[in-house]
């Protein structure tokens, strides 16, 4: 896991500072793992020890994936990433014109198909579980959750496999409780998620 933190910050994907994420919560550090994926063999590296994981799980019958499927923006490149790994198909949710995630493309889904979503980074879980949401009502089955950095502050019940990368404790808080914002320092947003 050291080795992942060092891959993100050779990258420049852990940065530090006071940030709006995505979930509407503060933090004061972001992880930008598009900068992280700018770099194919890092990106390789980082979800290498993850791949090995969900091979043994596959191979023992402790779970069943067909396609992995990752949520715009942040989860394509992880996805594709870790489908490549496991040498499996690849497709990702994206948001429509409503903001509503949907699949898109041409994208199909066959009854009952087995799917591990992957994510770059979860704080909250809302994009994994918009994107579930969207393949659910395609017809799919989750069975797996991955993703490069597992931030979450609290537990959250995540009813499938969870094979995170890197898990890491950083502070985060609800907007109106920003330790950050009662000091005064301005908030930035990097992420690319309409709040």
């Amino acid at each position: 896991m050291d080795n992942i933190i060092n891959l993100l910050k050779e990258s420049d994907a852990m940065l530090e500072g006071h940030f709006l994420l995505s979930s509407g919560r503060h933090s004061d550090k972001y992880f930008q793992c598009a900068k992280l994926f700018m770099y194919p063999k890092k990106a390789q590296a980082a979800l290498e020890q993850t791949a090995l994981k969900i091979k043994e799980d596959i191979k023992s019958g402790k779970v069943k994936i067909d396609i992995v499927a990752g949520p715009a923006m942040g989860g394509i490149i992880a996805a594709y990433e870790l489908a490549r790994q496991l040498d499996l198909p690849c497709i990702f949710t994206e948001r429509d014109e409503n903001g509503t995630m949907t699949l898109r493309r041409g994208f199909q889904i066959e009854k009952g198909q087995k799917v591990l979503i992957a994510e770059d980074v979860i704080t909250t879980g809302k994009s994994y579980n918009e994107c579930a949401r969207a393949l659910e009502a395609a017809g799919a089955e989750i069975t797996a959750l991955s993703c490069v950095v597992d931030r979450r502050a609290e537990e959250l019940d995540i009813p499938w496999h969870f094979y995170p990368a890197v898990k890491v404790n950083v502070s985060n808080w609800d907007a109106s409780d920003c330790a950050l914002c009662k000091e005064g320092i301005p908030v930035v947003k990097p992420g690319s998620r309409k709040i």
